[in-house]
């Protein structure tokens, strides 16, 4: 497999709040782990909560090293990590003034036996795509996302609304915290997408599916919606992490 991320803070943020993680080695019994995250709660409890959480995911599948994994175990592994990551947080949080109300989205993946393992909580979001077709795996754990799949409001109203950053799920925020889980053929994936809300938010589905169908590398790829969602105005952090899952050894981030 071959991958390529970058992470900026945009034009307006004065820090980047953002996080990412990614390996296409061993960490414990996963042969290989990808993570964004994009922390919230004001720029030193943001990036705090952001680092922590994925730096103690990783820290805690590390030591499952040795454990063997068949497919059904993926998730329960992930969620194991995520749930003893999300009390460390909650605990930190509650324990300093400082960092009160700090929490942090997160998209988990992995690759196992042909299979694509995924995890989410919050607004940051794993894409596939087939072809010239992209499809968004994950399901934003946001109010407005949540009014749209109600039929409360259209997607083209979502785009504008002012309650569109407004999460409904959060790591760290409350003691405990749920994770969506999705299983993904890998067969017929020509590139992997994620990426925190920071570029989804200027860059629409269509320019993205057009850009990583255009035939160029990853890396060329990955710069091209970093200066599209710049170019857009970049008020948010902007996170990508492009896997060709096909590919050779080449990656970098």
């Amino acid at each position: 497999m071959k991958y390529y991320c970058l992470t900026d803070k945009g034009m307006v943020r004065p820090a980047n709040e953002d996080f990412v993680f990614a390996s296409d080695r061993s960490v414990g019994s996963l042969g290989n782990l990808f993570i964004v995250a994009d922390g919230m709660g004001g720029e030193a409890a943001g990036d705090y909560a952001s680092e922590f959480t994925v730096k103690k995911i990783v820290e805690l599948l590390r030591k499952t090293d040795g454990e063997f994994l068949k497919q059904d175990g993926v998730a329960s592994l992930i969620r194991d990590a995520i749930s003893e990551a999300n009390w460390q947080l909650f605990e930190k949080a509650r324990s300093d003034a400082s960092k009160k109300g700090m929490g942090t989205t997160l998209v988990v993946a992995t690759f196992l036996d042909g299979h694509l393992h995924v995890a989410n909580i919050g607004d940051s979001r794993l894409y596939v795509q087939r072809g010239n077709n992209i499809y968004q795996i994950t399901l934003d754990h946001s109010y407005v996302q949540e009014m749209v799949r109600n039929g409360e409001i259209s997607e083209e109203a979502a785009k504008n609304h002012k309650y569109k950053s407004r999460i409904t799920r959060a790591v760290g925020v409350e003691t405990m915290v749920h994770a969506d889980f999705f299983d993904v053929p890998v067969a017929d994936l020509d590139r992997v997408l994620m990426c925190t809300d920071g570029l989804t938010n200027m860059v629409d589905d269509q320019q993205i599916s057009s850009l990583l169908s255009n035939g160029s590398d990853l890396e060329s790829q990955a710069k091209a919606l970093l200066e599209m969602a710049l170019a857009a105005g970049g008020p948010d952090n902007i996170t990508i992490t492009l896997i060709d899952p096909r590919a050779g050894e080449e990656k970098k981030c």
